[in-house]
């Protein structure tokens, strides 16, 4: 039985062996004394101390230094920015059509087209004429404009007023830009009635001025001239150039000059915000 016991636990007899195995590794716990009813076993000693072995476990540390958060982009790249603006361009175009370039527009629908143009302003980021400068050049046409809304061909400036007090029905709108001789051409196309049973009288009015940049997305147009040429069966016509007002005769509020912003510009689309507040979407040519 003592060699049973001895080959189990290991023994220490004295006070040498406990001491050499206290500097090991192992950890000691404290055991009562084991005391037997049976006489063959009165002379066995077991020692107070008992070594077990104690196995370590791997404590996972964490903190939040040790945490690794990914912060989420601040921008998008450049793939995900153009089909962001690109959907936001369809919903611009889908919701100006059918407005008669804003003619026909009602207050709720001036709320929706202003709410469509500031998403693709927001997304476009700010105009740098100074570096888009050649993404003016060309030939643009008027999709819509807020001013349109005051049913006058003026828009939000003194003009002619659309309907049936006079015969004149508002055809397109361009505007062609030049960047080398800063031209900048306002060309409106008119359909003029005339009584029965002649034909109405198709015109393009050509309202001539300069331009420059005031602003890293600001632009200044300066009127010089406008000229008025019959098209269709009076296309033989020469063009007509109406004269100025003189100076002491124009209005002190329209010299015939004016300022807008550039808001968004690719080689597609091109938003403007006038210095009266109205917006303008016109598309390549």
């Amino acid at each position: 039985m003592a060699s049973l016991f001895q080959s189990t636990i290991p023994l220490f007899n004295n006070s040498q062996s406990l001491q050499s195995s206290s500097s090991s590794s192992y950890s000691y716990s404290d055991i009562p004394c084991l005391h037997f009813k049976n006489p063959s076993l009165k002379n066995l000693e077991f020692p107070k101390r008992v070594l077990f072995y104690r196995k370590k476990r791997s404590i996972c540390k964490s903190s939040l230094d040790e945490v690794t958060t990914v912060e989420p982009p601040s921008q998008l790249d450049d793939k995900s920015k153009a089909e962001l603006i690109g959907s936001l361009k369809i919903k611009l175009l889908s919701t100006v059509s059918g407005l008669n370039k804003g003619l026909a527009a009602s207050e709720n629908d001036l709320q929706k087209a202003d709410a469509a143009a500031k998403e693709i302003e927001e997304a476009g980021g700010p105009v740098d004429l100074s570096v888009d400068l050649d993404k003016l050049q060309g030939r643009w046409k008027l999709i819509y404009s807020s001013a349109f809304s005051s049913r006058t061909l003026g828009g939000s400036r003194p003009g002619p007023p659309t309907g049936r007090l006079l015969p004149i029905t508002l055809g397109q709108v361009f505007q062609r830009i030049d960047i080398l001789s800063k031209d900048f051409d306002n060309i409106v196309e008119l359909e003029l009635g005339a009584p029965w049973p002649l034909p109405p009288v198709e015109v393009t009015a050509t309202l001539a001025h300069k331009f420059e940049i005031t602003g890293s997305s600001s632009v200044k147009i300066i009127f010089e001239k406008t000229t008025v040429k019959t098209t269709g069966n009076l296309s033989q016509i020469p063009p007509l150039e109406i004269p100025q007002l003189p100076d002491a005769l124009r209005p002190s509020t329209n010299r015939g000059s004016g300022d807008f912003d550039v808001t968004y510009l690719d080689s597609d689309l091109r938003i403007t915000r006038g210095d009266r507040g109205e917006l303008r979407v016109f598309v390549i040519s």
